[in-house]
């Protein structure tokens, strides 16, 4: 919209009539839609991305050393990965009959004749062989199963392997590309002075570092480390992309947030665990150690949005506040009741406001345009890019008492007889 001279808007007051906003109102509104919302940008969501990740970092568990390739799944270094904290293993699992879980349901028994022949549980562990027989300690019975023995409950073994585990070491490359601008950035400083062996992320110094602490992401996350190794739970690394592409390319930084992802108050859906199973041979026979692991899923999400300045979306835009609030500075209709001089065109004004129109003729003044002389009107408003129509037709007011009353007075008829004056008087 046109800038008046004294720094205003012309706005619409209440009562429908033109003038000029000065600040409290006017500007606060223009500068929250032209500058907080960037309306003169065109605008791009959801950068494409592409994310590599790779972790660094050994622990201990009871008689054992774990490396990278033994608790982090998948070992593909993608966007969603897995650090196994807790285990809990079966181990020389064979296929054979041993005696179903305790903890499936309806495989209690008190003798064969509660255990159905050839009856398969989808949620037990092997096919039911009819026979009832002792658990694996106590003195509960469970229907006998064929399958992988002894069953997970049954001689499980639990290992810890956090307690080195908030000193591993996360590098999340990060590049996004935001192809309606042609703009492409990653994460990760263009340094060849080995920069990346020595440093560790920090918001303020080491910005374009993405080497994280599994620590670190934790205590952002606002959790407890020792419970979620314990129990497992996913934490989410938000990489935020906003960028003013009408600034210098640097000016476009990520920008980190870290929360927990799973809903730890509801018990049924807390938590993070999987299985897996290790494959061997002894003596001849087929088999595997199964493993139940709890560990701590990252997963790496991207967004952002992008904006450059565009000559259309800010014609619309102003277009739309010029509507909204008006564009002129004195009242439309002047006091002749014609179209007053100081309405400016639409097309004119917004042209001026984007720089591409010559200036004003000096004779065409926003406070008060002269009054051009008798038969130039057309010419001096066309000069001035003034649209002004011709002025608008009175509407005839009904006549006043006074007329009414007086009568009004007629012209005698001409005639070749002289009229007595004083009878005139009389009439």
């Amino acid at each position: 919209a046109r800038r008046l001279g004294s720094g205003g808007w012309a706005v619409l007051d209440g009562r429908g009539r033109a003038g000029i906003g000065q600040g409290s109102g006017a500007a606060p509104a223009r500068r929250y839609v032209f500058i907080v919302q960037k309306s003169y940008q065109e605008s791009e969501t959801g950068p494409e991305s592409s994310i590599i990740t790779k972790v660094k970092g050994i622990t201990t568990s009871e008689h054992k050393v774990w490396d990278v390739e033994e608790y982090v799944k998948p070992p593909e270094g993608g966007s969603v990965f897995s650090i196994i904290t807790r285990v809990e293993a079966t181990q020389f699992q064979t296929q054979g009959t041993c005696p179903e879980s305790i903890r499936v349901q309806n495989a209690t028994c008190h003798s064969d004749a509660d255990c159905v022949a050839g009856e398969l549980d989808m949620l037990g562990n092997g096919l039911r062989t009819g026979r009832c027989v002792p658990y694996y300690q106590g003195p509960s019975k469970t229907c006998e199963v064929f399958g992988w023995c002894p069953v997970e409950d049954g001689a499980s073994v639990s290992r810890f392997l956090g307690t080195m585990a908030p000193n591993f070491t996360i590098l999340i490359k990060n590049s996004i590309h935001y192809p309606k601008f042609h703009f492409s950035k990653g994460n990760i400083a263009d340094r060849t002075d080995g920069y990346l062996k020595r440093c560790t992320f920090h918001e303020a110094s080491d910005l374009y570092c993405p080497i994280f602490k599994l620590g670190f992401l934790v205590e952002q996350a606002g959790e407890s480390f020792a419970e979620l190794a314990h129990k497992g739970g996913v934490i989410g690394v938000i990489i935020n992309w906003d960028c003013d592409l009408d600034l210098p390319a640097s000016e476009c930084n990520p920008r980190y947030s870290f929360r927990r992802l799973d809903p730890k108050h509801v018990p049924a859906s807390s938590g993070y665990n999987f299985r897996f199973a290790k494959y061997y041979k002894i003596n001849g026979t087929t088999t595997r150690t199964l493993i139940k692991a709890y560990g701590i899923r990252i997963d790496v999400i991207v967004h952002g949005q992008a904006g450059k300045f565009s000559l259309i979306p800010t014609i619309i835009n102003l277009a739309t506040a010029l509507t909204s609030i008006g564009v002129v500075r004195n009242p439309l209709w002047g006091p002749s009741g014609s179209l007053h001089p100081g309405l400016c065109s639409w097309p004119l004004t917004l042209a001026r406001v984007l720089g591409q129109a010559p200036p004003q003729p000096a004779h065409c003044s926003e406070d008060r345009p002269p009054s051009p002389p008798s038969g130039q009107e057309g010419q001096q408003g066309a000069e001035c890019g003034l649209a002004i129509p011709p002025p608008r037709p009175r509407p005839i007011s009904a006549p006043s008492k006074q007329m009414v009353d007086t009568p009004v007075s007629e012209p005698a008829p001409q005639d070749s007889t002289p009229t007595d004056p004083k009878g005139l008087a009389q009439l």
